[in-house]
């Protein structure tokens, strides 16, 4: 990861002014509050805290902040101050299937156990700018309240034997990806790790390239949930869980065909994606790159982009990519001076060889 250098301390000094006052505006203008940016640019928050990898809806609004609304840096903000914290311990998996639904919505049935939930979302609006927003009218409460938890939707399939089923016994012990490096052939524990805190625009890129030029699959959104679910810890020293609080994910379940084989019957397979907060269309694409990246697992040909594990996974990560894109600006006059004096060099032999006089240039190029 590449971070600034040491140099003209004084212009560095001078620049950072610069940075503070053209980060706060015009000070006649009220500065915005963290308050008013994790309610009212919770979508961002909640992107800052996906990909920083550090559920604090406080210090993601700060970090938004900081960074004047440019929200890779942002992420390197949370995820280098992330690093600074203690590790105490480590949650149980998550139960999604008990999450207190706000909002869920599935492409495949239109009549599912309790209901479509359309929750608050952009998908109904005519995307008009609102000159004239009006006052916030409070939402009359719902006549029959939602039920505590909603079944899956695809549990439907699975009562049917036509979805494929998670591996008996539960998941195996995931590589902690932040703790150790990312390595190949990467399975799909790794893989969603790695796809979590990817970069959304990336993976929304490779995701829709899996439905238009490299198309493998149809996928069909089998369901999406938004809501909260408990956080739950067993300390040691007490030997019996107890719950620490909630947090607000999106899951989305994508349903691909899949024809079976090698004594495996006809089925679907399924895409996982989970985010932070509400992070529809990240969940969204990273299910759909999961099921493409799944594709030697399932015997499928694999000659698409988003099927590339080495590939989608080395470059989806924000941080990485913004970092190697930036230092770019960076002095480079060695390497450079390098490269111009053995291109002088090379010039000046294609032109004896041809006998023609080198090329001039108006102005120069100092040496």
């Amino acid at each position: 990861m590449y971070v600034a250098v040491k140099g003209g301390e004084q212009a560095i000094a001078r620049s950072l002014e610069l940075l503070a006052e053209a980060r706060r505006g015009d000070t006649a203008v009220p500065e915005l509050e963290l308050a008013q940016i994790r309610q009212q640019l919770r979508l961002g928050v909640a992107r800052v805290m996906q990909e920083g990898s550090l559920y604090d809806e406080e210090l993601a609004a700060l970090a938004i902040r900081q960074a004047a609304g440019d929200m890779l840096e942002a992420i390197f903000l949370l995820r280098a101050y992330r690093t600074t914290l203690p590790r105490f311990g480590y949650t149980r998996p998550l139960d999604t299937s008990a999450m207190r639904v706000r909002r869920r919505v599935s492409g495949t049935f239109k009549d599912i156990p309790g209901g479509q939930v359309l929750g608050p979302t952009y998908d109904y609006t005519q995307r008009l700018l609102d000159f004239d927003a009006a006052p916030v009218k409070p939402v009359t409460p719902a006549d029959t309240p939602l039920p505590a938890c909603m079944p899956r939707v695809l549990d439907l399939l699975d009562a049917e034997a036509l979805i494929e089923r998670s591996e008996p016994g539960g998941d195996p012990e995931p590589l902690d990806l932040t703790r150790e490096p990312l390595s190949f052939p990467a399975d799909r524990a790794t893989r969603l790790q790695n796809l979590a805190r990817g970069d959304e625009g990336f993976l929304l890129g490779m995701a829709y390239s899996t439905q238009r030029g490299y198309a493998e699959n149809h996928p069909f959104a089998g369901e999406i949930r938004m809501g909260e679910v408990d956080v739950v810890i067993c300390p040691d020293e007490l030997g019996f869980p107890i719950e620490i609080g909630a947090i607000t994910l999106t899951e989305c379940q994508m349903i691909n065909q899949f024809h079976g084989g090698n004594g495996t019957p006809p089925q679907f397979t399924r895409g996982y994606g989970l985010s932070m907060g509400e992070g529809e269309r990240k969940a969204m694409s990273m299910a759909l790159v999961d099921r493409a990246l799944r594709c030697e697992e399932l015997g499928e040909a694999n000659h698409a982009p988003a099927q590339n594990q080495e590939f989608v996974l080395s470059h989806s990560d924000s941080v990485e990519a913004s970092g190697f894109v930036q230092h770019l600006k960076l002095p480079h006059y060695v390497d450079f001076q390098a490269e111009l004096s053995l291109l002088r060099t090379l010039a000046a032999q294609h032109a004896e060889d041809t006998e023609q006089p080198p090329r001039s240039i108006a102005g120069g190029v100092p040496a």
